[in-house]
């Protein structure tokens, strides 16, 4: 095993599941490292949260995301950065489990999940494109 970091850097089309490509590369540099699977299970929520909101909700007309995972024995560093149109983090509902649960529509977890399973996160967003970066504490 390395001390140094391990990083993957990736281009992800709109494609059904391309989620996945990144998750194998997530899993492979934990396994390496020796993380918990308790760790990499939160860490493949963390990136596939990401990535599907990158690709649903960019509003390009030709999606794609970037996606950069940075990985030592101790902290993942995800950055996955979309070519769409911005958003305001601060007007997104905060979703109501009540509400959701007797709701048709059940999605819009995303935000939340990343944020209450993050040791950091930051949300960039203009109007060429969004950049979300996150921070997760493996140790």
């Amino acid at each position: 095993m390395i001390d140094t970091d391990l990083k993957l850097e990736i281009v992800l089309p709109k494609v059904p599941d391309i989620e996945l490509v990144a998750i194998q590369g997530l899993e492979k540099m934990g396994s390496y490292f020796g993380i918990s699977e308790d760790k990499i299970g939160e860490a493949r929520v963390l990136v596939t949260e990401a990535i599907i909101n990158g690709l649903e909700h960019s509003g390009g007309d030709n999606p794609y995301v970037k996606v950069e995972v940075t990985m030592t024995k101790d902290k993942l560093i995800i950055l996955v950065t979309d070519n769409g149109k911005g958003f305001d983090p601060e007007s997104v509902p905060i979703p109501e489990i009540e509400k959701k649960l007797s709701s048709a529509n059940k999605r819009g977890w995303g935000l939340k999940l990343m944020k209450s399973m993050s040791d950091d996160l930051l949300i960039e967003s203009k109007p060429t494109g969004t950049k979300i970066s996150i921070i997760k504490n493996l140790s």
